[in-house]
């Protein structure tokens, strides 16, 4: 890596204006001096993207913990580290402290020793370089040059290979799954092996599973088994794991006949290798965690893009975990009569999303030593719904139990299950006995701490993905009655976020508990979006204590309030603002409202910054919250507020919408929200002639489909029946429950109509129920193109993202019409054949 530095550089002469300065002041401390050499090195990091220069860099080697004054690492997997910094001030003896450093276990590598006037370059053990760079920016430079142009051969290979594995992995993933598809024709043994264990998934994950995801769950085994067994030299992995056995048996069923192993996944040998060789340069357990960790996300970002996007699969990092776990300790040992702590004997303990491990594997190392056995084998649970993280994370609970204790025992404390489905009372088989048997434990195990990170996609943008949130019918009964029906806002789809639903059913699990804790980081829109002010009515009321984090980094926000949410604590590898939740639950405080106190992190705060809070905070208490005096409209933020809004007569309300009588304290009878397609590339166009074209073929396909469907006795999974040619029709939830309706459809010109699609932006839409997502109540409001010549129609928008936005049209507006969702007023309402006016 070239670091393209010449002396007359601002950077360079900066360093030296600024240390000569600082030492004819006195302060020639190590602390004042550092961070000028520091700026040199994160300037020519900034010239690689692959690349990234952290100060305080924790790293652990030989399970001794060293703390590097900064390290040059990889960008994707900071287990890769490629230069280490030691500053030193004036008074040191450089090498003494070299030597001492050395003693301490610190690698050897590619290190590099500074103080002002002088550099100590060492590379794989040997001494490099040693000048005096006091007067001479051409010693600096030249030893700078040396220090970034090293690099492991292990390190080059896995960063060329890990460029192309995403492509790679793809194709041969839709190799694989286009074999499987064939021997579903014709191989027997096969073909009963996979509808058995399809069965299986649909019991344990979800009934109404298709064909295309547990293909997806066998090439998910098939592709990485290999790792498990020669990174963590692990040979037995397949038959120590129970769900791992339960796949291999259909695995040997699929190979039974013409498929081999090997020769299918010879194109990936090379990658395998990168991964092996890289793997052998990590002596020490966690940072071969960290690099499988890396892998697990590439993987799914390359083979599983929709399982990725469905679940979240982004790695907690490590000062969130060690945040909350300390926090929980804390909580434990203040809040309740007794003094309790993860090592107390039945605190039971849960990570409901335990993804690849993380949380589960930092509360094994806090455990004390004496009770560390008992927790391991009946006191530590967690659930994961995905294969490959689930396989991680057995493999690394078990290891960390192993470094503990020098003995191995499987971890019975995992299970492969859907979370939400855990709270349903009938017990049904899961995968296998072995399966089924933890999960039954686990539902009887009176928990007290649940901890995670839940998931949070709010579900697929595109229907023919097949990639939408599983419904659960006992949370979302919960959320409907709980958090929906007393939320005084109009639009409550963003209630039935995962996130959301992980709160909901840790309230749920607690129910018959007198105490417990909740402590999730996860998307915290929850916080003041006033959809949610029933969900926060409700955690107020189910629970004694509530703490926030508000660490920002929402990016979905714009201008200066963008800039001030700034970087995100998941090293932006999401978009949605996140914070950290502590909700306690007490016995001698249950009837009453929840205490609630809430610390935002200063603005503009880089994700690193907001990293390094949490780690000087160590745990909650250590912060300065806001105790919060929750409003009657159950707003926590409650700061800018204006109260005199509350007298004012409501444009509409939901009370007046439902009571067809009532029309009092309301102007508007009648609103909604605009026109939700789902397909907009297929239903709108500013061409009429081109709509026109297009809806005639979208009809055509669309009853092409209801004929083979009728044809070959209507079945109901619809989703692997349906034979789809985007290029022509997208089939969105309601084109496809219009079709089991068993209702045809037909064309008509009149269905062509005038739209408004964004502010000023007119286009024609196909205003086709069965096209639509959602028309709501526009076949009222603009029945016919008659009714565009005296109606109106107010759309008010007011989202984070926008300013309050409100115009006024004469046809029919899109959900986004005002740049985001809003709803609309409108003057009159008709029958749907456009007669019935009536003033709204």
């Amino acid at each position: 890596m070239d670091c393209g530095l010449k002396a007359e550089h601002k950077v360079i002469k900066s360093f030296y204006e600024e240390t000569t300065a600082a030492i004819l002041q006195g302060h020639d401390n190590e602390g004042n001096l550092s961070n000028y050499f520091a700026n040199i090195l994160q300037h020519c990091v900034k010239k690689n993207p692959n690349r990234e220069f952290r100060t305080q860099f924790e790293y652990i080697e030989n399970k001794k913990r060293l703390v590097f004054d900064g390290a040059i690492f990889n960008k994707f997997n900071d287990s890769m580290v490629y230069g280490i910094w030691e500053a030193k001030d004036l008074k040191d003896k450089l090498e003494k402290e070299v030597d001492s450093k050395f003693k301490k276990g610190y690698p050897k590598d590619n290190i590099l020793f500074q103080t002002p006037h002088r550099l100590m370059l060492f590379q794989n053990g040997e001494l490099c370089f040693d000048k005096n760079i006091k007067d001479s920016p051409t010693n600096l430079i030249d030893g700078l040059e040396i220090f970034f142009n090293y690099s492991k051969p292990a390190y080059e290979d896995w960063e060329k290979a890990s460029v192309a594995f995403k492509e790679k992995v793809e194709g041969l993933g839709k190799g694989l799954i286009e074999h499987i598809h064939q021997e579903l024709q014709k191989n027997q043994i096969f073909i009963k092996a996979f509808e058995d264990f399809k069965t299986l998934c649909q019991q344990s994950i979800n009934p109404s599973i298709s064909n295309n995801l547990v293909m997806e769950m066998l090439a998910q085994h098939l592709l990485t088994e290999r790792l498990f067994r020669n990174v963590f030299n692990n040979s037995d992995f397949v038959n120590r794991n129970i769900i791992a056995r339960e796949i291999e048996k259909v695995i040997s069923a699929l190979i039974s006949k013409s498929f081999n192993r090997e020769h299918f996944l010879k194109d990936l040998d090379h990658y395998y290798e990168t991964i092996e060789t890289a793997a052998k340069t990590f002596k020490d357990f966690h940072r071969k965690q960290t690099f499988l960790n890396n892998i697990y996300e590439r993987f799914f970002q390359g083979f599983a893009i929709k399982t990725a996007d469905k679940h979240g699969i982004v790695y907690t990092p490590q000062p969130i975990v060690e945040f909350m776990i300390n926090s929980v300790e804390h909580l434990l040992n203040t809040s309740f009569e007794k003094k309790l702590s993860l090592s107390s004997p039945n605190v039971h303990i849960l990570d409901p999303f335990v993804g690849t491990g993380n949380f589960m594997v930092h509360i094994l190392n806090k455990i004390d030593s004496f009770h560390l056995k008992e927790k391991y084998q009946h006191q530590l649970h967690c659930n994961e719904i995905n294969l490959l993280p689930y396989y991680i994370a057995t493999i690394n609970i078990e290891h960390a139990y192993f470094e503990r204790t020098n003995e191995y025992l499987p971890f019975e404390g995992i299970c492969l299950v859907d979370t939400f489905e855990t709270l349903d009372s009938t017990q049904i088989q899961l995968f296998n006995s072995e399966n089924t048997e933890r999960v039954k434990k686990q539902k009887d195990a009176p928990i007290f701490v649940i901890i995670g990170n839940p998931p949070y996609n709010a579900g697929q943008e595109n229907e023919n993905d097949n990639n939408k949130n599983k419904p659960h019918k006992i949370i979302d009964d919960f959320v409907r009655e709980n958090y929906a029906k007393t939320s005084k806002a109009t639009l409550t789809n963003s209630l039935y976020d995962p996130y959301v639903k992980a709160f909901a059913w840790a309230t749920k699990r607690l129910e018959k508990q007198d105490n417990g804790i909740v402590a999730f980081v996860s998307n915290n829109s929850f916080l003041e979006s006033i959809a949610f002010d029933g969900m926060r009515k409700h955690l107020g009321e189910n629970f004694s204590k509530i703490y926030h984090i508000n660490l920002k980094s929402n990016a979905r926000t714009s201008g200066e309030r963008r800039r001030q949410e700034a970087g995100n604590v998941f090293n932006d590898q999401i978009r949605v603002g996140v914070g950290i939740t502590f909700l306690v639950k007490q016995q001698n405080n249950q009837n009453q409202l929840a205490d609630v106190f809430i610390y935002s992190i200063d603005d503009y705060l880089k994700s690193e910054d907001k990293h390094n809070f949490l780690e000087n905070s160590i745990y909650y208490n250590n912060i300065e919250f806001d105790k919060v005096n929750v409003d009657e409209k159950q707003n926590w933020l409650t700061e800018g507020l204006h109260l005199e809004f509350d007298d004012f007569i409501a444009m509409g309300s939901k009370e007046g919408k439902a009571d067809k009588n009532k029309t009092e304290n309301v102007i508007f009878k009648t609103y909604s929200r605009g026109v939700c397609s789902n397909e907009d590339a297929y239903v709108f166009n500013f061409s009429a002639k081109c709509l026109t074209e297009n809806a005639i073929k979208m009809v055509e396909n669309f009853n092409s489909e209801y004929d083979r469907w009728k044809r070959n006795g209507k079945p109901k999974d619809i989703e692997s029946f349906l034979n789809v040619n985007e290029k022509v029709l997208k089939w969105i939830r309601n084109t496809k429950r219009h079709l089991l309706r068993d209702k045809d459809v037909y064309f008509n010109q009149d269905k062509i109509r005038k739209a408004i699609y964004r502010p000023f932006c007119k286009q024609f839409i196909f205003f086709e129920k069965a096209f639509n997502e959602d028309v709501y109540q526009f076949p009222k409001i603009f029945p016919t193109v008659e009714t565009e010549k005296e109606n109106l129609v107010i759309c008010c928008t007011n989202h984070s993202q926008i300013p309050f936005v409100v115009h006024i049209t004469n046809v029919i507006p899109e959900v986004a019409n005002g740049g985001r969702t809003g709803q609309c007023f409108p003057f009159y309402v008709y029958d749907e054949e456009g007669n019935n006016r009536q003033e709204n």
